[in-house]
Formats: structure tokens, sequence, C-alpha cells
């Protein structure tokens, strides 16, 4: 993973001494990112504000968007500038809501946070989770074959990370088919646009007293990642109030966006005969094919930041204070990094893409995504002779800055 970077990289990230300037400075665009056309096919709109400029003004919501790789980059390796803060980002209603968690926090207490699974989310622990991930994703892959037709989502992309993040959290069996509506209604609270999140409060509200009524000793396995977060409690490394909210953000963060992934990448071999013969003829393009398939589909397309400072960024100044959006959607897409950004390439292996994030907050679950999604690519290699589209693929349109697939039907035939 990559370290967090004090300095600006030249040209990217200027101090601003001088009076800050007007919106006037960046290209406007009266554009509403956030309507379902948009998020159900970001890439477009990412596309037309990239030509527009690295920094674009949206009038109708108040806020810069950095589009391009180079100052996307920049901007999410300093925190100090760019705060993740949910109280600078939100406000202070949607930051009483979301809590403190190492999302929505700035070291040190980020650090603090995050630091209460890093043993269990490390290489040597992940290490030991390997020959049981495996397994199971054999299991789950066996059983699509015989099935021949299935609908990959709900067969495959669902089961394989609730059912594990829900075993290393150590949650009881009774009551899991909350985890997974319920965390994705949870990621609408991560927007400041959150018109969308009154329909579902409901399935918030419940999804939220679940969380609590499992953070607690008498119902966790003892040797879960739940326990280990109560037992950072008792030592007296994080507060009681930061408990809860730190088990639901490893719950959302380890299964909604890994089951998108894995979607997504399925998805990516299914439409690209040529990528799944490559990947047959080659197994040891699993994880090229896996950086790839972030970059071109991540599901997180954006990160929210709030300017601590006047800061020039492309040319532009952004206002202390301002909220801003890294679209890692665009980056990842951006032309003057990628060549032939928008083709799905199994070879080219971009291991430095935006798509889990970049320094102090990047993904502290990647290790284990990538663990479960090679697990289950693995096993369709081992089983499967063919992967092919069986009908349209719909895409997830109701969840601001985050792209997914809700419907993805493909045909399997055996070895």
């Amino acid at each position: 993973m990559s370290t967090e970077s004090d300095s600006h990289p030249a040209d990217v990230l200027v101090d601003v001494e001088r009076a800050p300037s007007t919106r006037a400075d960046a290209p406007e665009i009266d554009l509403d990112i956030f309507r379902e056309d948009n998020v159900g096919n970001p890439h477009p709109m990412w596309a037309t504000m990239r030509e527009l400029g690295s920094v674009v003004y949206l009038s109708a919501s108040d806020t810069w968007v950095i589009t391009r790789y180079d100052e996307a980059r920049a901007t999410l390796a300093d925190w100090r500038t760019f705060s993740s803060a949910s109280e600078r980002v939100y406000g202070e209603e949607m930051a009483a809501l979301l809590g403190e968690t190492a999302l929505t926090t700035d070291p040190p207490l980020h650090d603090k946070l995050r630091g209460v699974l890093s043993e269990k989310t490390a290489p040597r622990a992940l290490k030991q989770l390997t020959e049981q991930v495996m397994a199971h994703a054999d299991e789950l892959v066996a059983e699509a074959v015989e099935a021949g037709s299935i609908e990959a989502m709900e067969k495959l992309c669902q089961r394989m990370p609730v059912d594990t993040v829900a075993d290393l959290i150590g949650l009881p069996e009774e009551g899991r088919e909350i985890l997974l509506p319920g965390g994705e209604r949870m990621l609408l609270t991560f927007s400041p646009h959150s018109d969308r999140l009154v329909p579902g409060m409901p399935s918030v509200e419940e999804f939220a007293n679940y969380i609590v009524t499992m953070t607690n000793r008498e119902v966790l396995r003892p040797d879960g990642w739940g326990t280990a977060i109560l037992d950072a409690v008792d030592d007296g490394r994080i507060r009681q109030q930061d408990a809860v909210p730190l088990m639901s953000s490893y719950l959302i963060a380890g299964m909604g966006t890994t089951v998108h992934t894995l979607g997504f990448y399925l998805n990516n071999l299914a439409q690209n005969p040529a990528a799944w013969a490559a990947l047959k003829a080659d197994p040891t393009l699993i994880n090229s094919g896996f950086e790839e398939s972030v970059r071109v589909d991540g599901p997180a397309q954006m990160l929210y930041r709030a300017a601590t400072r006047d800061v020039e960024v492309g040319e532009h100044v952004i206002p202390e204070g301002r909220r801003i959006i890294v679209s890692i959607g665009s980056a990842n897409r951006d032309p003057r990094h990628y060549s032939n950004p928008d083709t799905f390439d199994i070879h080219r292996n971009p291991v430095d893409h935006l798509g889990l994030g970049y320094a102090t907050h990047g993904c502290v679950g990647q290790g284990l995504a990538r663990l479960e999604v090679k697990a289950v690519i693995s096993a369709l290699l081992r089983r499967v002779a063919t992967l092919e589209p069986n009908g349209p693929v719909e895409h997830s349109s109701h969840v601001p800055g985050f792209a997914g697939i809700t419907r993805l039907p493909i045909s399997l035939t055996s070895v």
C-alpha cells in the first residue's frame, strides 16, 4: 500500500498566499452527477468534465470535482490540505449519523481507529485464511457449474464476501440476511447529497440497530474481529462510542465493495472472450485482471474531501472550507495516464490505479478483497471451460458515487 506524502508534487498542488479566487477560476458546469442515469453509467459525464479541466466546479451542488489522474493522486496523498473528517465534508448533522471511523477522520484519530484491526488484515493473518476462503469459493463455483446458467451476483458475488466477512467479524448465523441490503443503504449516508436517503431510512435504522445489538461479547465469536474491537475499547485504545461505528464501517466496506468488484471482474471476463482465453492459458494473470477491472470499473467512483486552506489545484484555486469530490472513476480512465483507458486489457496490470484509494486512506480491506476475488476466479479457471453472458447486465443507479451491478446472468460450461 502506498504511504502518505507530506510534499506537494510540483505544479499540481500549490500554496495560495493571495486572496481566494472565485469559482469562475475553474470551468463551471450545471450537471447533476447524482442523477440516476449518471450514477448507472458515470463514465460519459466523467469524460465530459475531464476534458473541461483538471478541476471543474459543479454549480448544482456547489462542489469542486477533481477529474484527472495526477491531481487526484496528489489530492489523496495530502490529508492535511484535503480533509476526510466528516464534520468538514458533510456537516455536523451527517457527521453525527456517520460517527467517527477510519473513513471519516484524519490522523491521528484515523490511525488509531485503523490500527484496531491492522493485525487482522495484515498479509500474515490473511495467509492463514487462504485455505478456508479457497474452499468456500470452490464450493460456490461447483454449484454454479452444476446449474449451468446463473445470476452471478446472487449465486457468487454476494455470497462470497458476505459469508467471509460475517464469519471474520464473528457474527451469529441468524440475522445475516440484513447485512447486504442494510449495508448498501448505509452507503447512501456517505454522500453529502442525501435526498435519496429518506425512503431508505427504515433500512438504515434497522441495520444500525442490528450493529448495536451485535456489538456485544455475548453474541460475537470470541476470536473474531468484532471481539477485537471490544478488546480495543477495554484496553483504552479507542473510546466506547467508537465501537459501533467501527464495526459498521468494516462490515460495509468489507462486503459491498467486494461484491461489486467481483461482479465487475466476472462481467469484464464474460464480455471479453479473449481475456478469458488469456486467463485460461496463463492463470498468473488473475492479479493483473483484478487491478485492471478495478481501474476500469471500480465500485467507488468518488471520494469526498474538504479544503482546509486555499489551495491551487491544476491552476485553479479551491477556497478553504469548500467541499471537494475526487473522481477516482474519472482519474482511472484519464488518457493522460493510461493508453486506451476505456478498454479492459488483462495484460495491463495497472497497480497505480486509485480504485482502492491511495495513501493514508487506502482501503484497509483490499488484501481480503484480493484474496476473495482470486479464490473465485481460480475456482472458475479450474472448473469452467467457457464463461459467457446470458442476458442483459443491470447496473446499480441508486447509490450516488458508487457503481455496481444488480443483475449479471452468465452461462458456464464445465471443463
